[in-house]
């Protein structure tokens, strides 16, 4: 597909750069939409059809491949939720940390090549801050603080995961608060990551607290960073995440180190490590 730069670009070139793995291509405004290969729109994930149950094959037969052994319908869907989401979500959350730029993306403006580690995006209208060069461009709003933009990233990424939600809710067998804290650890996990290829990490780590600080509806739940736990300790913080990731249910004797269903005092020094690395 032709590129057809836009007032977000720059940041997800940069995306590409910290993550070779993975591209964000654009397309243009006319409408075209990328076909072949792997590619599904979010909208037809949303729909929850035979499109979703493709998509969901994949997932299936990866756990049997790896694992051995076939995993529960619901969690199959949890793992293609979560490696669909947490790409998507940084196609809101990096323009904003490098640009202080939120794209608008519904479904219908966003395509998923998971085989090739790609996305693409058909851009159309963001939020800036008033002294960005950007809010001359057709399409800018303009919002007047660094408080409201935050408020534009929420309510950007939540219109894009409530659909979506929607078509994958009936098969992961999640609703409401779990869906959303869900959203909430691939806001802040996706980003972390990304900020620390980019040598930012204690930059993203405070953009995150104030953009997650738990209260801010649909989200559930907060950036919940905890700080090493000796003195001088220069790893990465772990955090305790708000929704559980369901492994558990394929590996019982792993239990992820930041999972919701044990407490802080009770993780094992290894698994901090983990967390840590």
């Amino acid at each position: 597909m032709p590129a057809h730069p836009s007032a977000v670009a720059d940041a997800y070139a940069r995306l590409t750069e910290a993550l070779p793995h993975f591209t964000v291509v654009e397309t243009g405004p006319a409408g075209e939409a990328p076909a072949g290969g792997a590619w599904v729109s979010a909208a037809a994930l949303a729909a929850g059809g035979d499109a979703l149950d493709a998509y969901l094959a994949w997932d299936d037969a990866q756990v049997l491949r790896d694992y051995g052994a076939p995993a529960r319908p619901d969690v199959v869907a949890s793992f293609g939720l979560h490696r669909y989401a947490w790409p998507a979500c940084l196609l809101f959350t990096v323009p904003w940390f490098l640009h202080r730029r939120v794209p608008y993306l519904p479904p219908e403006r966003v395509w998923y090549d998971r085989t090739a580690g790609r996305m693409a995006v058909r851009p159309g209208s963001f939020a800036c801050l008033p002294d960005d060069p950007a809010a001359a461009l057709p399409g800018a709003r303009v919002v007047p603080d660094e408080d409201a933009l935050r408020a534009e990233v929420r309510a950007a990424v939540a219109e894009h995961l409530e659909p979506v939600f929607a078509g994958f809710g009936p098969r992961t067998r999640r609703r409401g608060r779990a869906m959303w804290g869900m959203a909430t650890d691939e806001v802040v996990e996706g980003l972390h990551y990304v900020a620390q290829l980019l040598g930012e990490q204690e930059r993203a780590r405070r953009e995150l607290e104030l953009l997650l600080p738990g209260t801010t509806r649909p989200f559930v739940g907060s950036t919940a960073f905890r700080e090493p736990a000796a003195p001088g300790d220069t790893a990465s913080p772990a955090r305790d995440r708000v929704s559980c990731c369901m492994f558990y249910t394929v590996r019982p004797e792993e239990i992820c180190a930041g999972c919701p269903r044990t407490c802080g005092t009770a993780r094992t020094p290894e698994l901090a490590a983990t967390a840590a690395a």
